[in-house]
C-alpha cells in the first residue's frame, strides 16, 4: 500500500466508500468531512492570472533561475488601490466621514450603471461616496479608454462639484429652518455662556436708551403760569390801590379769592384805578 499523507485520510477513505472496497464508513469519518485537516502548502505557486498582476512584473515565458522554488505569495496588485491610494491622499477628512455599515450574509448586486454607459459620476447619485469616485475613474480608464491621470481628474472634479451642491442645500435648508424657530442640538455650556453675555448686553443698551429719554424729558421741562385773559399790568398800581383802601394783599390762588359780581378784587380794583379808554400796557 503506497504512503500516504494524514491529511488525505479522508480522501482516501471516499474512494475506497464508493468504489465498494469499505463496506461501512468509520466512525471518524463524518466528523473529519465536517471539519477537514489544512492543507499541505503547495510545492509551487499555482499560476497567476493577468487582472491582478503588476505591469512591471515578469512575464511567464521568462528564463527562471536555478534553485528552490519560492512558495511565497505574490502579492495582489489592483489597479483601484492606486487610485484610492491617491484619492484618501488628496482627501483626507473623506476617511472620516461618518458612513453607513451594515452585515449582510449576502453581496449586493453591482450597479446597472456601468461600463460604457457610465459617462458621469451623477448617474449613481447626487451624493456620491469616495468608493464611487475611484470606480468612476477606474471605468473612465478602462471603459472609455481614458489616460488614467485625465480620468482621475475628470472625476475628482466630478466629485467636488457634486459635494459642493450637497454642501450648499443642506446649509441653505438649515438656516431656513432656525428662521422659522428649528432647534436642532442643545446648546452647549459655553453657547449658553455667550447667550447670557449677549442678553446683558441688550439690557444695558435698554437702560441706556431708558436714561436718555429721561434726560431729555427733563431738559424739556418748562414752567407754566396760570394767567387770565383778560388781566393785565397794572405796574403795581393795583396793589397801592389796596394799600391806600388799607385791605391786605390776599395771596391765595385766585379760585379762592372773594368774587365781587362774579369778578375777583384784584381785578375790580384795577378796573377803578386805571380809565376805561387807556390802551393796555404790557
Amino acid at each position: 500500500m503506497p504512503r500516504r499523507f494524514a491529511a488525505q485520510v479522508h480522501q482516501t477513505t471516499s474512494r475506497l466508500l464508493e468504489a465498494k472496497h469499505i463496506r461501512r464508513a468509520p466512525a471518524w469519518y463524518h466528523v473529519v468531512l465536517e471539519h477537514p485537516p489544512v492543507p499541505l502548502p503547495p510545492r509551487a505557486p499555482p499560476n497567476r492570472a493577468q487582472f491582478d498582476v503588476r505591469p512591471n512584473s515578469a512575464p511567464k515565458d521568462a528564463p527562471r533561475r536555478m534553485g528552490a522554488p519560492n512558495v511565497r505569495p505574490l502579492p495582489v496588485y489592483y489597479l483601484e488601490d492606486e487610485i484610492r491610494r491617491q484619492f484618501f491622499k488628496d482627501h483626507p477628512f473623506e476617511a472620516f466621514r461618518p458612513r453607513s455599515l451594515h452585515e449582510k450574509g449576502l453581496i449586493d448586486d453591482e450597479h446597472p450603471i456601468r461600463g460604457e454607459a457610465w459617462t458621469r459620476l451623477r448617474q449613481r447619485g447626487r451624493h456620491p461616496s469616495a468608493e464611487d469616485c475611484v470606480l468612476f475613474a477606474l471605468n473612465l480608464h478602462v471603459a472609455h479608454g481614458q489616460p488614467l491621470s485625465d480620468a482621475y481628474e475628470l472625476a475628482v472634479t466630478q466629485f467636488r462639484a457634486l459635494r459642493s451642491e450637497a454642501h450648499i442645500a443642506s446649509a441653505t435648508a438649515r438656516l431656513e429652518a432656525q428662521a422659522y424657530g428649528a432647534r436642532f442640538t442643545e446648546p452647549t455650556a459655553v453657547e449658553k455662556s455667550f447667550q447670557r453675555e449677549e442678553d446683558n448686553m441688550r439690557s444695558w443698551d435698554l437702560q441706556t436708551e431708558l436714561d436718555s429719554g429721561a434726560l431729555a424729558a427733563r431738559k424739556r421741562w418748562k414752567m407754566i403760569i396760570e394767567r387770565k385773559q383778560d388781566a393785565e399790568f397794572s405796574r403795581g398800581e393795583a396793589y397801592v390801590a389796596l394799600w391806600k383802601k388799607g385791605e391786605l394783599p390776599d395771596y391765595l390762588p385766585a379760585s379762592a379769592t372773594p368774587h365781587i359780581q362774579g369778578r375777583p378784587m384784584l381785578d375790580q380794583a384795577v378796573a377803578e384805578t386805571e380809565p376805561q379808554d387807556a390802551p393796555p400796557v404790557f
